[in-house]
């Protein structure tokens, strides 16, 4: 080897090494810090390509979870106004069928009469209040449906189908004018509240089926979105074990690097002893 003053090749090479280190260092101290192996195309290209697909379609199902979280609210505030419904036709039956005794006097009468009235105006109330971010199914408002996203490719949906309880509908038969104000008048009136209590209690089966659709899909698509954070995970994140192992390693492998260099630095300094007296 050629002792040289010029040249010095052990330094060049510990160099090397100490720079090499420092690289792998820099790498693995980025990893620790962000808990990522694959922070971009530099790093693994095909890598991080598929992960922001990925990352793309989990973008996709929180949109089609903010949409079925939407539309469970819709059915939530329309069952619970049907249900509400369903009750006051319970009284309303009580009030028709004690206005069908014929032993009932005039003011009896009217006092129930009253009272029908009453609830029959509180149905109408709680019909026209039962809306959630201004969708409303059932007074009437929607006729064909409100379609809610399914899937990420936004070409499946979930149709909110109405049921209009408006008072004098198909559904809740009883009329804007009925009453109890005569035993005639009274014993039509049980015909149209047993009406409406029948078709009221199978809209709301209807309605309550449509909201078990949408609360079974909405797991699935929590799921869903799970495994595709998982699988982001798999391809991108670092196992910190391994990465916090290799940090230390990689440290003292500098250490010792610029040890080195700093040892082959001091090589030249054999030439001066060649020259002394």
């Amino acid at each position: 080897m050629v002792m040289s003053v010029n040249t010095n090749v052990g330094a060049m090479i510990a160099l090397q090494n100490l720079n090499a280190s420092s690289r792998e260092l820099d790498m693995t101290q980025n990893r620790v810090s962000t808990g990522l192996k694959v922070m971009g195309a530099k790093d693994n290209a095909s890598v991080y390509a598929i992960a922001q697909g990925m990352r793309a379609d989990i973008g996709a199902m929180n949109a089609v979870t903010s949409s079925l979280n939407r539309a469970k609210s819709i059915t939530d505030v329309a069952l619970a106004g049907g249900e509400t419904i369903s009750d006051l036709l319970v009284q309303m039956k009580e009030k028709v069928i004690a206005a069908n005794d014929a032993s009932v006097d005039t003011t009896a009468r009217a006092a129930l009469n009253e009272d029908f009235k009453a609830l029959r105006s509180q149905i109408a109330s709680i019909v026209a209040n039962s809306k959630f971010d201004g969708a409303n199914l059932i007074n009437g408002s929607v006729t064909t449906g409100i379609e809610m996203l399914a899937d990420a490719d936004a070409t499946s949906a979930i149709t909110l189908i109405p049921e209009n309880l408006s008072v004098g509908g198909s559904i809740l038969t009883i009329k804007s004018t009925t009453s109890l104000t005569t035993l005639a008048a009274a014993s039509g009136a049980l015909a149209l509240v047993n009406a409406s209590l029948s078709n009221v209690n199978s809209a709301l089966a209807r309605i309550g089926s449509i909201g078990k659709k949408v609360d079974q899909h909405l797991v699935f698509v929590g799921k869903l979105s799970d495994s595709l954070k998982g699988g982001v995970g798999n391809l991108v994140d670092a196992d910190m074990a391994v990465e916090s192992a290799k940090l230390q390693a990689l440290q003292i492998k500098q250490q010792l690097g610029a040890q080195a260099l700093s040892i082959a630095n001091s090589a030249p300094q054999i030439i001066l002893s060649l020259f002394q007296g």
